[in-house]
């Protein structure tokens, strides 16, 4: 059975949920796909994997760079969304990458000559782990601040946190 708990963080309440000994999710409230994987029941409990990504946080927000290994992550979702979130946790803090470039990434991984950016962008939106798997720092390849599941406002404001520079260099090479 899963657990939650509610943390309150800057950018509003967040809904953070474990099974197992792992976050399975993490959710900015009034998100589009809000709390998607999470099954009917549940409990509202602190468990040591809460207890882990509420202590990130508390980093993350004081503006320090916590290590997202340092928490058992296991979100749910096909092998491709697998890819793409395992990729955004390469991404270091303060920098951004495009959908593009993530799509150039993966393709090179399945030797395709391509990937679809608009696919990559929908695995990107159903990251069900927001903030410590940093889907909020892909932007678009003419540096607009698109798609984030969040809210844009939240997007701009944890980029802001971070020192992102978005009109500077891209944390991947650039495709």
């Amino acid at each position: 059975m899963y657990q939650t708990i509610t943390y309150s963080s800057p950018i509003g309440s967040l809904l953070l949920a474990a099974e197992g000994g792992q976050l399975k999710g993490l959710w900015i409230e009034g998100q589009k796909y809000w709390a998607a994987t999470l099954p009917v029941q549940y409990e509202q409990r602190e468990t040591p994997a809460l207890t882990a990504a509420s202590r990130w946080l508390d980093s993350y927000f004081a503006g320090k760079r916590p290590d997202p290994n340092l928490i058992p992550l296991a979100p749910s979702g096909s092998a491709f969304r697998q890819m793409v979130w395992k990729i955004l946790l390469e991404i270091p803090y303060g920098q951004v990458v495009t959908y593009q470039q993530i799509a150039y990434r993966i393709a090179q991984k399945l030797g395709r000559q391509s990937m679809s950016a608009q696919a990559v962008g929908g695995a990107v939106g159903h990251n069900p782990i927001s903030i410590i798997i940093p889907c909020h720092r892909v932007i678009g390849s003419d540096r607009s601040l698109t798609g984030y599941a969040g809210g844009l406002e939240k997007k701009r404001w944890l980029l802001e946190m971070e020192g992102a520079d978005i009109e500077g260099g891209w944390a991947f090479e650039h495709k």
